[in-house]
């Protein structure tokens, strides 16, 4: 048993785990941060293969412009002293069929660009812009396509304005407008690029935690959260050690934490019933290129390639891939051409099924086989926008669902967390409250995806702690 009783211990270390970590730090708290693999960062960790630096999931940041709420929390962690560059004007290109369609920064380009190709819908447009911009939760029970169809007469449009959306899962019976708008508005408010490996990130938080008095431990893996009636009394780590602390943050996957509860509260098993009956989201396959010198030239915005408009529903199979999102790693070597670039297309778990009995560095020939396939897929449709790709990859390394099942302990190698229902929005939208009073969730499963999503998220999870008056005063 540690003797010791920290002020506050937080499980898992992605982003919004990492966020709490340095915001509880920097305010006079002291923070343990337990990570049970080796490395640190979650879904914006990068690994490392051969000599190069692939990032796991991020590709590029919404909403860092100056005067906007995710600008204003990372300049108070001195995130915003990293090197970020803004994209294009034009930061995601749409491509459907033979045609291109640009999705710019600024709502007033937004509507100017897309209602010169839809002069018909430029009204709907500007409303459209104006929803997006004044989006509430009130909007947790109005579903995003029946929201569209009611805006737009043009089917065409919809699927343009959707098609970028790959970066959460569109399904047309479920999908809150609440969701959906989040996930488009922060980019067409202000697009930015890392210049570098996510890692970045990762280390600074490392650092301001450190450097405040908070502690990091890897391998860490907790295995029991011995609770009371009321609060969790101490967690249990796999090797035996016991640590108390006055408040407990989770930054993983409820379904995991349900597992750890030791706890007979009607509470507790009204908690971990609802967990277990939580869908989760689908994965994404990732072929991550590494080129040859001198031979694709960077591109600064985001290109969406469909086979089809019909981007709603949309997910791969065994058979084919009909759509693809290709993302540039920005050149650190100050030359005009890209040394890594990363092809991402949604993927279903039940496409893993037949391989989900294989472990981490142990997959069968049949799995490198599909990966391969499903990679030469993503690379023919990404061609038809960067001409010569083909011929300019030096390696490819893929993932799966099974990849973020193993290595990042994401129940069914879900990508976005838990799916969210306007038809029920009470059941699967969470809250970073749980029934027991010293413990608090944060992460993309309880309310939103993404980096915007799940740094605001963990401000909730801190302003339980802080108080209203201390987090209003670091957003100001």
């Amino acid at each position: 048993m540690n003797k010791r009783k920290y002020d506050i211990l937080i499980i898992g270390s992605g982003l919004g785990g990492l966020i709490c970590g340095a915001v509880l730090a920097k305010s006079g708290y002291e923070v343990v941060v337990l990570e049970q693999s080796g490395q640190i960062g979650g879904c914006i960790q990068s690994y490392k293969r051969g000599n190069a630096y692939f990032d796991t999931g991020l590709h590029y940041v919404g909403g860092l412009s100056e005067g906007l709420p995710l600008h204003k929390v990372f300049s108070y962690l001195g995130l915003m002293d990293l090197p970020w560059q803004r994209m294009d004007d034009c930061f995601d290109l749409i491509r459907i069929g033979d045609k291109e369609y640009p999705i710019m920064q600024g709502w007033e380009n937004f509507v100017d660009s897309l209602s010169q190709i839809f002069p018909h819908q430029r009204q709907a447009l500007q409303d459209y812009a104006f929803k997006l911009q004044h989006i509430t939760p009130d909007d947790m029970d109005v579903n995003a396509w029946d929201y569209l169809h009611r805006t737009f007469s043009d089917e065409l449009l919809i699927n343009v304005l959707s098609a970028s959306a790959m970066k959460l899962e569109l399904r047309k019976e479920s999908l809150p407008l609440f969701n959906f708008a989040h996930a488009q508005s922060s980019y067409i408010e202000g697009s930015w690029r890392l210049k570098g490996n996510g890692n970045i990130i990762v280390n600074h938080l490392r650092g301001v935690i450190e450097e405040t008095g908070g502690m990091l431990m890897t391998r860490a893996k907790v295995v029991r959260l011995n609770c009371d009636s009321n609060t969790v009394q101490s967690v249990e780590l796999a090797d035996g050690r016991i640590f108390e602390a006055c408040d407990v943050i989770s930054d993983i996957h409820p379904q995991l934490l349900s597992e750890m509860l030791d706890g007979n509260s009607k509470g507790i098993q009204r908690f971990v019933k609802r967990n277990k009956e939580t869908e989760n989201t689908f994965g994404m396959f990732t072929a991550s290129l590494l080129l040859k010198p001198n031979r694709i030239r960077y591109i600064n915005k985001n290109i969406y390639i469909y086979d089809q408009p019909n981007v709603w529903n949309f997910y791969t199979n065994g058979d084919s891939v009909s759509g693809v999102m290709v993302s540039m790693r920005i050149p650190e070597d100050g030359s005009d051409y890209v040394s890594q670039i990363d092809l991402l297309t949604p993927m279903l778990w039940d496409e893993c099924q037949a391989y989900s009995e294989t472990r981490t560095g142990h997959r069968t020939k049949s799995y490198h086989e599909m990966c391969h396939v499903k990679a030469q897929q993503c690379i023919r449709l990404a061609e038809r926008a960067v001409p010569g790709l083909a011929d300019a990859i030096e390696r490819t390394y893929t993932s799966t669902p099974l990849t973020y099942r193993d290595y990042l302990c994401s129940p069914q190698g879900n990508a976005f967390g838990t799916r969210k229902d306007n038809r029920n929005p009470m059941l699967t939208f969470g809250t970073v409250k749980t029934p027991l009073q010293n413990l608090f969730l944060t992460g993309q499963t309880v309310c939103l995806p993404g980096i915007e999503g799940v740094t605001m998220t963990a401000f909730d999870t801190c302003k339980q702690i802080l108080g209203n008056e201390n987090i209003s005063d670091i957003l100001r």
